[in-house]
């Protein structure tokens, strides 16, 4: 129980001090991933 105990609270203390962010996320970054995305075509499907 103690190595998991240990597990568990390592995976606390990074989730805490950890900052990423992710890419749907509000502000600039969002806004860039939805324009780029728009701007690809659609792939059309082939039988």
């Amino acid at each position: 129980m103690k190595t998991r105990t240990r597990f568990i609270k390592s995976v606390l203390k990074t989730a805490a001090t950890t900052e990423t962010k992710l890419p749907w996320e509000r502000g600039a970054t969002r806004q860039a991933m939805i324009a780029k995305r728009d701007a690809q075509p659609a792939a059309q499907k082939r039988a």
